[in-house]
């Protein structure tokens, strides 16, 4: 019997009505090429090996992977691989082919895993994954709610959100203490809105909400003037949780 390591962020999910119904939201199907990070003790990685999707499995912890290797030796579209998925090349898994990605994501790595994931958006097809239910409110929230921030208007310049379903605690073994959701991302194949320069509009994001309760003419000192937040048709007297995705874009088009 594994014990959950809490280094590693484990919480391993037993309830099978809900692996039934994450599946069904998946829909895997012969021939798609499917990567499953943190596949655990594979109660997602049955299912989806059973549908004849080639699948790639990501697992930090050894022990795991091990088990992993063994479970499923005889079927010839399983691959596992052993390392940090933060450090991993999906363009090198998949070979530079479109690519599905699943997971029940650690709690503790879920956002910056979530920005390393979106490198690969120009391959990735869609993403359905496990996280804490705060991290997924997070990624969907608009403008105005205090749940609006960074990773909201990063995850919507890249993708589609839609948050699918709640799943309680007791789901898991250990239980949680915080509640969890599933979401599915879908990359847009065209930008929502238009920008020169990625790097310009994260530093302007990320800045914008380091301070997130100071006004934009405070918080964006240094990148922006005043003067130059009202050429854009915004009161530089606003805070950054008000500001929408579009209007983001627009000043970041005005930084040198």
């Amino acid at each position: 019997m594994h014990k959950a390591r809490k280094r590693f962020g484990q919480n391993f999910l037993t309830d099978s009505l809900i692996i039934r119904k994450i599946v069904d939201s998946i829909a895997p199907a012969p021939g798609q090429l499917l990567i499953e990070i943190g596949p655990g003790q594979a109660a997602l990685t049955r299912p989806l090996a059973d549908s004849g999707a080639e699948l790639h499995l990501v697992e930090i912890d050894r022990d795991l992977a091990a088990r992993l290797e063994r479970e499923f030796q005889g079927n010839p579209n399983v691959t596992v691989h052993v390392g940090d998925v933060l450090k991993t090349d999906f363009g090198e898994i998949t070979g530079g082919r479109p690519f599905r990605l699943v997971g029940n994501l650690p709690y503790n790595i879920s956002t910056p895993l979530l920005f390393h994931v979106l490198q690969w958006s120009d391959l990735l097809i869609d993403m359905h994954f496990m996280l804490q239910q705060e991290v997924v409110e997070r990624m969907a929230a608009m403008p105005g709610n205090k749940a609006w921030g960074r990773l909201s208007i990063m995850c919507q310049y890249r993708c589609e959100i839609a948050p699918l379903f709640t799943v309680r605690a007791e789901s898991f073994t250990p239980v949680p203490k915080v509640q969890s959701g599933i979401v599915r991302l879908v990359p847009h194949r065209e930008p929502p809105v238009r920008i020169d320069s990625l790097d310009a509009f994260q530093r302007l994001v990320i800045q914008a909400f380091s301070m997130r309760r100071k006004t934009l003419r405070n918080s964006l000192r240094g990148l922006l003037s005043a003067a130059v937040i009202e050429s854009a048709g915004i009161d530089p007297g606003l805070r950054p949780e008000t500001l929408s995705l579009q209007q983001f874009a627009d000043l970041s088009l005005l930084m040198e």
